[in-house]
């Protein structure tokens, strides 16, 4: 939020003050159960919007406020009253025995880049969702398909590996490694796996598998659609400020169309492509032979159920560093109660839950500051993602949860175990690794994650080719 939009803001909080005093001296008393306690500090009409700054994260705010108030307080985010929730009980009950009560609000990004709200992660609950939740989860994101894929993850690994092989031998083979950022590397490299299983295209990095304008071009279009979806809009926060938003919607639309093109020549492709002997359909199914030794072959997905330490170091990220933080956003569709009966909670409140702060909570976790894989090894050997107990919520609550969790548990599992056995790792210099987080719906790491990468198995394994 920029200091023009901060002080016309402030103009219309001071100009609405003397409606809001007369609208409430007008309103007619009645009788009310209880309610959730709102926080303070929230101006008129924009509410709690000045929290969304680059001096503090968001979820970093709310965690402080729910040290103050409470674990379930009200916050007001432009004209929407959104219940804010850092306790593992009241999520997993709004969660589960009121989650039928529960939707998705709608955004302008899903309207403009998501097909007028039909992608399946935005579309209003009812029985196209259901049908279509029911066919992605059956057809697209089963156990099976993920499986004939793990060919092409692997493939992609490969190329992203030999890359920073290369860049090392370019080097001259410095026996000190060289310096690459992890951050833009397992960027491209989850892109490029997502892609490659969606349309065969490797947009991103050093070695894209179509023409470098057309990589160009698509990846361009493809992080702005990422982007857009990472901005707090006033169309959404406050529907009457709308109007202010018109050069960023003038954006969507034009990314919408070049997407659209994009998805046009993928069809004409693979209309025209000949999948029989040979071709891309059959690397799902033959991998490349793999030797005994732990330096003569790479790790395989197949490997990961046995790599407890692994699966351990990922929950350890995920709690203390929650890619959404702020999670489970819903518009509740009708009236309940929660906390046996002790708040109210009208039809018209927006929910979100605070994943980062149930994740650091000193009630349900030991020294929580602290990165400590080893707990999912023993203490909390059980929790698990997706799981009943409410403490790991990166992928989102209730029937609306990510349906794509299990993919992308694999990926991430396959690409940091892969890494870490292709490369030895240092830092750069004695400093600690910067985790300053940037503010927003999805959480990123604000600096690169520079390092020194070192090959530590024959050079074979990173120059060989899964093609054939």
């Amino acid at each position: 939020m920029d200091l023009i939009q901060l002080l016309f803001l402030t103009a219309l909080s001071i100009l609405s003050i003397p409606f809001l005093l007369i609208n409430s001296l007008l309103r007619p008393r009645s009788k009310k159960k209880h309610t959730v306690y709102t926080a303070p500090g929230a101006w008129p009409l924009i509410g709690h919007l000045a929290f969304y700054d680059d001096v503090k994260t968001t979820h970093v705010a709310f965690g402080e406020m729910a040290d103050k108030y409470g674990p379930v307080f009200m916050a007001k985010l432009g004209s929407h009253n959104v219940l804010i929730i850092s306790s593992q009980e009241v999520a997993k009950e709004c969660y589960t025995v009121h989650d039928k009560f529960l939707d998705r609000p709608g955004l302008t990004a899903s309207t403009l880049l998501g097909y007028n709200d039909t992608f399946m992660t935005f579309i209003p609950y009812g029985a196209y969702w259901r049908d279509m939740r029911k066919i992605t989860t059956s057809e697209v994101l089963s156990a099976s398909v993920m499986e004939t894929f793990k060919f092409r993850r692997a493939r992609e690994a490969d190329v992203a590996f030999r890359d920073l092989y290369k860049r090392w031998d370019q080097k001259g083979r410095p026996k000190n490694g060289v310096l690459v950022d992890m951050k833009r590397e397992f960027q491209y490299l989850t892109a490029n796996i997502s892609l490659m299983m969606v349309a065969g295209k490797r947009y991103f990095g050093e070695s894209p598998n179509c023409d470098t304008g057309e990589a160009t071009r698509c990846g361009k279009l493809i992080r702005e659609f990422i982007d857009y979806f990472g901005l707090l809009l006033f169309s959404d926060a406050i529907p009457a400020l709308g109007f202010m938003d018109w050069v960023i919607k003038r954006g969507m639309k034009r990314t919408a169309k070049g997407l659209d093109k994009v998805v046009e020549s993928w069809v004409e492709e693979h209309k025209n492509k000949d999948f029989g002997g040979g071709s891309e359909k059959d690397f799902m199914i033959l991998i490349m032979e793999i030797f005994k030794t732990d330096k003569e072959r790479v790790v395989e997905e197949s490997d990961i159920k046995d790599l407890v330490y692994i699966q351990a170091i990922i929950k350890e990220t995920f709690r203390l560093y929650p890619s959404v933080p702020l999670v489970a956003y819903r518009t509740v569709m009708e009236d309940f109660d929660i906390v046996n009966g002790n708040y109210h909670i009208p039809a018209g409140t927006q929910l979100l839950v605070n994943a980062w702060k149930i994740g650091r909570d000193p009630n349900l976790w030991s020294d929580p500051e602290k990165f400590e894989p080893e707990r999912f090894l023993t203490s909390n050997k059980d929790v698990d993602f997706g799981g009943q107990n409410y403490k790991l919520i990166a992928f989102g609550l209730g029937r609306r949860t990510c349906p794509a969790i299990h993919l992308g548990l694999r990926v991430v599992h396959y690409i940091l175990a892969r890494f870490l056995h292709s490369f030895d790792v240092a830092r750069p210099s004695s400093q600690e690794v910067d985790m300053t987080q940037t503010n927003g719906m999805v959480n990123l790491k604000t600096t690169p994650l520079e390092v020194i990468v070192t090959p530590r198995l024959h050079e074979t394994l990173y120059t060989a080719d899964r093609t054939a």
